[in-house]
């Protein structure tokens, strides 16, 4: 049986090898090859997208990265878009503590329902993600969001933090935020506006992988 003495000499021993493992390798990250977000597909079965620029002011907040901001509409249905934003950072090393409240409530918006819950797509194991319903007069919205880095997503800002410390250690940084959202019609029910959300993520999800490196 190990001694008390000698476990923490142990574990002692592990977190200094990997703070000088990390420090040696803080230098220079690896960034996988990746496809550009300008080259994500414009069109996607039957919906139809259309760039909407980013301000400079907005940019220099975000920061280094590479971000995608697009709204696709539903040939088959009128009035029923969906809002598709994708911010890649290739050197990351916390997640922007941005609180989502006070990002809309400077908007003017005010969020109705928010909880986190599973999300099941075609092919894959069903993932955490963040579900808010938010309403600005008689304007209403649904927003799907979560965080993406090494084929893992989670929901919490926390949750990603963790991921990035874990991945300094194989020099790695480089983390995305995948955010879906789309505009209550007058009389629509949010769980029809969550069906219309689902079914355009099931045609993008495949294709985040290009854009995402997983590995």
């Amino acid at each position: 049986m190990i001694s008390s003495n000698a476990r923490f000499t142990i574990v002692a021993l592990l977190l200094a090898a990997t703070a000088l493992f990390v420090h040696a390798r803080s230098d220079g990250r690896f960034v996988p090859p990746r496809s550009s977000l300008a080259t994500f597909p414009i069109e996607m079965s039957r919906w139809v997208g259309t760039d909407i620029p980013i301000p400079n002011e907005a940019l220099k907040k975000l920061g280094p990265g590479e971000f995608l901001q697009r709204t696709y509409h539903d040939r088959t249905a009128e009035q029923s878009n969906v809002d598709l934003y994708i911010a890649y950072f290739p050197n990351q090393t916390v997640v922007d503590r941005h609180l989502p409240e006070q990002c809309l409530a400077g908007s003017g918006w005010s969020v109705v329902e928010s909880e986190v819950t599973n999300l099941t797509l075609p092919g894959e194991a069903p993932f955490p993600v963040n579900r808010y319903l938010i309403a600005k007069g008689a304007d209403r919205q649904l927003i799907l969001f979560w965080y993406s880095a090494q084929g893992r997503r989670v929901a919490r800002e926390d949750g990603m933090d963790w991921y990035l410390v874990l991945d300094r250690g194989f020099n790695r940084a480089d983390n995305a935020l995948i955010r879906m959202n789309t505009e209550l019609q007058s009389g629509e029910e949010p769980r029809d506006a969550e069906q219309r959300l689902l079914s355009f993520a099931a045609l993008a999800n495949p294709l985040f992988k290009k854009y995402i490196p997983a590995h």
